[in-house]
């Protein structure tokens, strides 16, 4: 026979532990091994039970959903955590997912889709509400088109020096390669620092990499 998920169920509300273990208990491969009320409880059980995943409610007292999840992807990596939450906002949805948890799911899921989103983080995979994919996608978009404003910043040139700069070539190879004198190279680099607000063109070409602005140069 197949282990059993073992399971730990994290929520401030009674009731609400004792309705999630009522239905979790029904089936086969889950087994609740420990309830906590807090964060603090949360992380103290998980480093006692070693439980495969944990149902972690974002507001509670003591120590929230985030810092629980935070701490314990410190600590104990391996275990999976999927939040239970009735939160579906960006200031909620984002900090879960940055902090570790595999999983985010609202509280009026199906139990069955619940159920799926266990089976699913044991096996290593993330599954998330809807809305909270939502948010997600929102946020990238967000900060997508705020990188394309930084980089219509620059004009064409400073575009090509930037460019350079991200294949770690110096001001006197930058200008050989783009046919303009070193002064020149200094001028472009200094306003390309100044516009994207970079104290260094180290950081500058970090940056560049980072949002793949220059993915197509050779």
């Amino acid at each position: 026979m197949e282990r059993k998920i073992k399971l730990l169920l994290a929520d401030d509300h009674l009731m609400v532990r004792k309705g999630l273990r009522f239905f979790l208990e029904t089936q086969q491969d889950i087994e609740i091994i420990g309830e906590a009320a807090n964060g603090i409880e949360a992380v103290r059980l998980a480093k006692e039970l070693t439980p495969d995943i944990i149902l972690m409610d974002l507001i509670m007292p003591e120590m929230d959903g985030i810092e629980a999840t935070k701490e314990l992807k410190k600590s104990l990596p391996h275990i999976k955590i999927i939040i239970l939450t009735s939160f579906s906002d960006q200031d909620h949805v984002l900090p879960a997912i940055r902090a570790g948890a595999e999983g985010y799911q609202l509280k009026d899921i199906d139990p069955d889709e619940l159920i799926y989103t266990i089976r699913e983080a044991n096996r290593g995979n993330r599954h998330l509400h809807p809305l909270a994919t939502n948010q997600l996608m929102s946020h990238m978009t967000e900060k997508s088109e705020e990188e394309e404003r930084k980089l219509s910043l620059l004009t064409p040139r400073e575009r090509d020096v930037l460019g350079e700069i991200t294949l770690g070539k110096s001001n006197k190879e930058i200008a050989a390669a783009l046919y303009i004198t070193e002064k020149t190279v200094k001028t472009h680099v200094s306003s390309v620092l100044s516009k994207l607000n970079f104290h260094d063109r180290t950081q500058a070409a970090l940056y560049a990499t980072k949002q793949n602005w220059f993915e197509d140069q050779s």
